[in-house]
């Protein structure tokens, strides 16, 4: 790997002052203890002591002693004469640097206070071991080792080397771990699964792909075919026949990120690696590409069952509406005899002869069989417009079922038998008729089991498929390897290293370790908010009850408008004028030039990179996702890095996920550290919302709603968005996926500093099992409720009186019977999703069941409800916790605003077939999303204070209300050339393009 790794900043900052100290600081590294005081008085002249200060305070703070060119702060002389009681503290530092003491007093302070030069040998050997193991065990890049070596270095008292020194070292080592990392997986096979795998890498007869890319291309058309196609294309992995032992050496994350390069990575690349590192590579790609490749046949098989299931039902309406008529008709004929039975004037005896003396018999039972016929039953499975579909689930079916090997809970066990049953059957001309029955439900009976009791294989068939796509959705049923379909308890902590962290977790999230202290306080917190509300009852005009029928209802006025005050108007309109007009490439640019958010980008392969202005290629390529363009108006022949090829080799290398959120960590911070954005918030509060978008192209990962996406699909992307205006997480789901499944997973996956404990969403975001889990991880969830009056109220007291409230607070929560026997297994799973250690989002799908939730899930839902009760009671209680999350919500629609102009080409549509492309252009949106915001907020504060310096009247409130989610003054379309070049202008042809 490259030596020369650090950036100009990080050389700069190494052992040196940097940036302003603050009070904290000073009295952190700078305050001089009896000690101190003691071995500083015996040195002669106040010149001496303030200098033996000065050397001692900067070995503890920068880790080094300073050199006659390094420039001590003024601040930190002041601070320290103080303490000495010296007077011009500058000169007398001045008159000891002049002096000849400096060297015997650093040999002096390094053998009294302990500290060791980096030579040592002992320190080499501690070093390299725990750097050693840093390495193995993470793929962190190599600036943010040396920030780490260097933090090491300072709290073992060890003197910092010269920062080329310590880049050498660090990148010996790395490259140390990389080759043991290489030659560990390269052994983990023999001589004819290298061959195979080495064969991936070559092109076919008649192809134009290599094997390689041909398995790295995912299924994007869901049909029978594709899904063939995709079982296919995981049994082609699985013939490479590599697998790793079970105790490995190598860690996850080296192996994934491997992996990550090869997926990547062209072909031609890959060829040109050393040996050992070819073959480790591919051998990380076949590893981590069964899971993929599984996850991509399962997602596809859930989108075919779909789309098969709601055919179905759209076959059946379509028939419908051709059979009204015949239906009107039987109906009109039964009504009329119907109202001959009825009629009292009429004897029983004559009842029949006076029916069939109106209508004829066979009439009357032409009538009775159409209606038959075309009456469907409540909870209709729509099984003769399945049945016609048959041959294409036989298409599928048996490839399936014979490569994809199912696992589950026990609730599982009854389909696993039947899928295997199945699968036995499929390859008889005449099946057995000893299936499974456990899985036939009511709603299939009459289709699956004959009159004479045999089975109906075809109808046996769609129900186990039926009940295959609701048990994968909730994760009952799963498969291994797997990123997104394996066990959701995978990861959830057991035995010793339970017993050993429960006291921990419980202290850091105020939970007991039985379950009375908790339930107690939370009933407690339930009876007092009633109680509160209802004394304030009286003078809260906002809520009032009102009787319908024998029911009452509560109702809750909707928030009046407050109507902004002339100052505020004046003021956003005064600031807006003065924001500068200025292009998006050089917006971000800038931004980039303040926070240095690109060098977060690193390449796949974890090397360092070796061009120059590869920030320029970053900042284009993130542009060219961000405003939906493609890179093609960026392309610039006449600069290296807006090459045509430089900005395909950034694309592939640098934009991705993860450096997508280390970049956008950096952004959120320099938004905090914004005065102006600290007065909008702390960073306490984040709402979470949905923004869709159209995917036109064909596509697994895209889902169906009418509402959005009209005869098309498309995908929700779901941000957090702090009080700072700064967008902190977001995820890309198919379709319209229900929020509630999302946004526990977008608030604890979220990797920046800010961490916000209140948690605001809309009305379709919150559900019992939410609330409770949000409440025992130690946030408060703040919905905003849209019909307060219907929902649910809950009580821990029967005979409380909460007055007009009682007749709407029926229910009665049960906390000893629900929640108590299973409080350990609550605080497991809540242990496991606060230390990260479980897929959230599959753990919410376990979860959220509908109508047959787990005994877990009532446990945490009945915590839940209390809490719903309590956010509910003070919603309806103060305006102004109404008013902060109108307002909160509203930053989230004025964020995706801007999105909608920002993401312009294309005609807003997102034309991404996979999961990882969508995901990396919608998260190149966020950041230049972010980059905008923090542009914004920069210029928006220092205009503020240009008003103030010049007299206006700024007033803290109005300032309060400002908003950095405006683009007017932004360019975002490109500037247009209207001149030629001066041959062409004279009738000469331009010059034919090189590339072709």
């Amino acid at each position: 790997m490259p030596v020369n790794f650090l950036s100009e900043n990080q050389k700069a900052g190494y052992g040196n002052y940097h940036g302003e100290l603050t009070k904290e600081t000073l009295a952190r590294y700078f305050h001089l203890d009896d000690f101190d005081r003691l071995n500083i008085s015996e040195k002669r002249g106040e010149h001496n002591r303030l200098g033996y200060a000065v050397l001692l305070c900067t070995v503890r703070y920068l880790g080094r002693f300073p050199d006659l060119t390094t420039i001590i702060p003024i601040v930190v002389i002041e601070f320290l004469a103080e303490q000495l009681h010296i007077e011009s503290g500058s000169e007398q530092v001045n008159i000891y640097n002049s002096g000849k003491q400096r060297r015997q007093h650093i040999d002096e302070i390094t053998k009294i206070y302990g500290y060791t030069e980096f030579t040592d040998i002992r320190v080499a050997f501690s070093l390299t071991r725990w750097l050693y193991s840093l390495c193995w065990t993470g793929t962190s890049r190599p600036g943010i080792l040396f920030e780490r070596c260097t933090g090491w270095l300072l709290s073992h008292k060890v003197l910092l080397p010269g920062y080329s020194l310590l880049e050498r070292y660090i990148a010996r080592l790395r490259s140390r771990v990389e080759n043991r990392l290489w030659y560990s997986l390269a052994a983990c096979i023999d001589d004819s699964q290298a061959q195979r795998l080495l064969e991936l890498l070559s092109v076919p007869a008649g192809s134009r792909y290599s094997l390689l890319d041909q398995l790295r291309t995912g299924p994007t058309k869901v049909n029978a075919t594709s899904l063939v196609q995709a079982t296919g294309r995981l049994q082609t992995i699985r013939n490479l026949g590599v697998t790793l032992p079970a105790i490995t050496p190598v860690s996850d994350t080296r192996i994934a990120a491997l992996a990550r390069y090869a997926s990547t990575a062209k072909t031609t690349a890959l060829q040109r690696l050393p040996e050992k590192r070819k073959l480790a590579t591919l051998v990380a790609f076949s590893c981590c590409m069964e899971a993929t490749a599984q996850d991509d046949a399962l997602e596809l098989l859930e989108a075919l069952l779909r789309d098969l299931f709601n055919e179905a039902v759209q076959a059946d309406k379509r028939n419908r509406q051709r059979t009204l008529k015949d239906l009107d008709r039987a109906a009109e004929i039964l009504a009329k005899a119907c109202r001959m039975v009825l009629d009292d004037k009429l004897p029983d005896t004559d009842v029949r002869g006076n029916i069939f003396n109106i209508i004829p018999e066979d009439v009357l039972k032409h009538a009775v069989n159409n209606v038959t016929s075309l009456i469907r039953p409540a909870n209709n499975v729509y099984f003769n417009e399945l049945d016609a579909k048959f041959k294409t689930v036989r298409r599928f079916l048996p490839d399936l079922l014979s490569r994809i090997h199912f696992e589950g809970n026990a609730s599982a066990d009854s389909l696993i038998e039947a899928l295997h049953w199945i699968e036995v059957n499929l390859k008889k001309k005449k099946t057995d008729n000893d299936a499974p029955r456990e899985i036939i439900n009511k709603p299939w009976q009459q289709h699956v089991i004959r009159k004479d009791g045999s089975i109906d294989f075809h109808a046996y068939t769609f129900c186990a498929l039926k009940e295959l796509q609701l048990t994968l959705k909730k994760r009952d049923i799963y498969v291994n390897p797997s990123w997104r379909y394996a066990d959701p308890r995978t990861g959830l902590i057991e035995g010793k290293e339970w017993e050993a962290l429960r006291p921990i977790i419980c202290r850091s999230l105020g939970l007991s370790s039985a379950p009375g202290a908790t339930l107690s306080a939370i009933a407690t917190e339930l009876d007092s908010t009633y109680r509160d509300v209802l004394d304030r009852l009286p003078e809260n005009p906002a809520v009032r009850f009102a009787e319908n029928g024998d029911k009452t209802e509560l109702i809750l006025s909707p928030l009046d408008a407050i109507e902004e005050t002339p100052s505020l108007i004046a003021l956003r309109q005064r600031v807006a004028d003065m924001l500068p007009r200025v292009d998006l490439p050089e917006l971000i640019l800038e931004i980039d030039a303040r926070t240095h958010f690109t060098g977060a980008f690193t390449h796949s392969s974890e090397q360092s990179s070796r061009v120059s202005d590869l920030n320029i290629s970053i900042c284009a390529m993130l542009m060219a996702e961000a405003c939906n363009t493609g890179p093609e108006p960026f392309i610039r022949n006449d600069v290296a890095a807006l090459k045509r090829d430089r900005l395909t080799w950034t694309d592939s290398n640098y934009i991705r996920d993860e450096t997508i959120r280390a970049a956008n960590a950096v952004l959120v911070a320099a938004q905090s550290s914004v005065p102006l954005a600290n007065i909008w918030g702390g960073g306490e509060v984040a709402s979470a919302d949905g923004m869709r978008f159209v995917v036109p192209v064909r596509t697994v990962h895209a889902g169906p709603n009418p509402k959005y996406f009209k005869e098309g699909r498309g995908v929700t992307w779901y941000n957090l968005i702090s009080d700072q205006y700064s967008g902190i997480n977001d995820i890309v789901v198919p379709g319209t996926l229900r929020d509630s499944l999302v946004i526990l997973a977008v608030v604890l996956e979220q990797q920046t500093d800010q961490v916000p404990y209140q948690i605001m969403t809309d009305t379709g975001a919150y559900s019992d099992v939410i609330f409770g889990l949000f409440r025992l991880l130690g946030y408060r969830f703040c919905p905003r409720i849209a019909d307060t009056g219907g929902a649910r109220f809950w009580r821990t007291d029967s005979k409380a009186d909460y007055g007009p409230f009682n007749a709407i607070s029926s229910h009665r929560l049960n906390f000893g019977k629900k929640t108590e026997p299973h409080w350990d297994d609550i605080l497991r799973l809540i242990a496991s999703l606060k230390l990260g250690r479980l897929n959230v989002m599959s753990i919410m799908k376990t979860l959220q069941t509908g109508d047959r939730p787990t005994s877990l899930a009532q446990a945490i839902a009945e915590i839940g409800r209390a809490d719903k009760t309590i956010h509910m009671l003070t919603y309806l209680d103060d305006e102004n916790k109404r008013r902060r999350t109108l307002q909160q919500l509203n930053r989230g629609e004025g964020r995706h605003a801007v999105a909608r102009n920002v993401f312009h080409g294309k005609r807003g549509e997102l034309r991404q077939a996979y999961r990882e492309g969508q995901e990396d252009q919608l998260g190149s949106l966020g950041l230049v999303l972010n980059i905008i915001v923090l542009w914004n907020t920069i210029y928006m504060d220092a205009a503020i204070q240009q008003l103030r310096r010049e007299g206006y009247p700024v007033l803290d409130s109005d300032v309060e209300k400002l908003s950095p989610l405006q683009c007017g003054h932004i360019n975002m379309q490109g500037r247009y050339s209207f001149t030629v070049p001066e041959s062409v202008s004279k009738g000469e042809l331009r010059a034919f393009n090189e590339d072709a």
